[in-house]
């Protein structure tokens, strides 16, 4: 008698058609954060820049990435093959485990789309927008694809000789946009007044919803990631809950206790450096050990946003400071804080599991966190070098909404930056030329 034909299981599969909308939302959540954090001039630059990276990422994605991500290892570990390129062979019958493929081949692009996105906050204010288009393609294929089959991919030499642990993103994501942010701030320079000029949030109302979509579509970020409407699925959750806010509790406490002021943008702030530690970890340690992830990123994190005026890089909107010192810390701590009842295996220091975890932990870090910076680097110098990557110094004081997209964010023009521009400068009778 013939084997019956795998199927999906309707629970799992509406789960994760649930979560797969909640981190595409997170894109658009990324957007108001970032783009309440810019001044006036700036804000409709920063939300394309997220925008735009859906539909390039998407594209890309269906052509290739998920290919190379997910499809049989073709490269000892390194990369996978072009079986599906195209989508080719996946159609609406095809399973992967307990749910449609082209949905889950849906899931993982909202992962890709929003790790690019997250790059543009290093170098907000200052990046052509049309040397940003030709970057996010590019960019995607050669450092979030390959380090994506790493981690999850079939064959990938992390998650199978290795033997790291990194439940949602730690790596793939997080460090891998931080460390890409950092070498992009590098080649860029610092924006025009950079430790001269206040560069203060325009609007700060704006960023703590841009922070409370992201927290909403997080959870789909990390539930979603077990893959199935199930235990591991709610305890990700909790997981992720208990992080966001022990992050938010500790960058207040450090605020308050540094500069006599708890604020919202600290809450924001601290709420994304606990989720940021918890991506990795959600599906590997205990409620305790959530609560101190999120509670450790949130003290550390507040103080590295501020390590780029001592070293001096312009990370615009602190991409280095809580995404990848954030995403360092949660990857780090599975191989401290680990338990078997989540991992079905692997325990941490902590739990008797001695230093071994820790151990691949740290290398994963510092192979991927490397990866990322020299080939995001090489990427950025040939494009500067070809077609330039930085905005002219008049597009920069003027504003990029204004020069590069016709538009003013509101009404009464850019406040504050450069001479006032009315409404009506804008409009299609006064031909105004857009630069990218």
């Amino acid at each position: 008698m013939p084997l019956a034909a795998a199927s999906a299981d309707t629970g799992d599969t509406a789960w994760l058609l649930a979560a797969t909308a909640l981190v595409l939302l997170m894109t658009p959540g990324l957007a108001l954060f970032y783009g309440g954090m810019v001044r006036t001039k700036s804000v409709l630059n920063m939300l394309m820049m997220s925008f735009v990276s859906i539909a390039l990422v998407t594209v890309v994605w269906l052509a290739a990435g998920y290919s190379l991500t997910f499809g049989e290892d073709a490269a000892g570990g390194l990369i996978g093959g072009l079986e599906h390129a195209g989508m080719s062979g996946l159609g609406p019958d095809s399973v992967q485990g307990t749910v449609p493929t082209l949905l889950f081949a849906t899931f993982q692009l909202t992962f890709a789309i929003i790790t690019a996105a997250l790059v543009s906050g290093a170098v907000a204010d200052r990046a052509k927008f049309g040397a940003w288009l030709v970057f996010v393609p590019v960019w995607a294929l050669l450092v979030y694809v390959p380090v994506a089959h790493w981690v999850w991919g079939p064959g990938g030499w992390i998650l199978e000789k290795l033997g790291a642990l990194d439940f949602a993103g730690g790596l793939p994501v997080e460090i891998v946009s931080g460390a890409s942010g950092l070498a992009l701030c590098l080649i860029l320079g610092p924006r025009m007044g950079f430790k001269k000029d206040a560069m203060r949030p325009h609007n700060l109302p704006m960023v703590m919803l841009g922070a409370g979509l992201l927290w909403f579509g997080w959870f789909g970020f990390n539930a979603g990631s077990a893959l199935g409407a199930n235990g591991l699925a709610a305890a990700a959750f909790l997981n992720t809950l208990a992080a966001g806010c022990t992050g938010l509790l500790g960058w207040l406490f450090v605020e308050q206790k540094r500069d006599g002021h708890p604020t919202t943008l600290g809450a924001a702030s601290g709420a994304v450096a606990g989720l940021v530690a918890i991506t990795p970890s959600c599906g590997s340690v205990s409620l305790l050990g959530a609560l101190v992830v999120g509670l450790a990123a949130g003290v550390v994190c507040s103080y590295a946003v501020s390590w780029k005026f001592k070293l001096n890089y312009d990370d615009s909107l602190d991409v280095v400071g809580v995404h990848l010192v954030g995403g360092v810390i949660g990857t780090l701590l599975i191989g401290v804080f680990a338990v078997e009842s989540m991992t079905g295996g692997a325990e941490g220091l902590l739990y008797g599991g001695g230093l071994g975890q820790l151990g691949k932990q740290l290398l994963a870090v510092l192979v991927v966190g490397v990866y990322a910076f020299a080939v995001t680097y090489g990427i950025g110098r040939l494009i500067d070098a070809t077609m330039g990557f930085r905005a002219s110094e008049e597009q920069e004081q003027t504003g990029l909404d204004l020069t590069v997209h016709a538009e003013t964010a509101y009404d009464h023009g850019v406040l504050g930056h450069g001479a006032p521009v009315s409404s009506s400068v804008v409009s299609p009778a006064q031909k105004v030329t857009p630069q990218a």
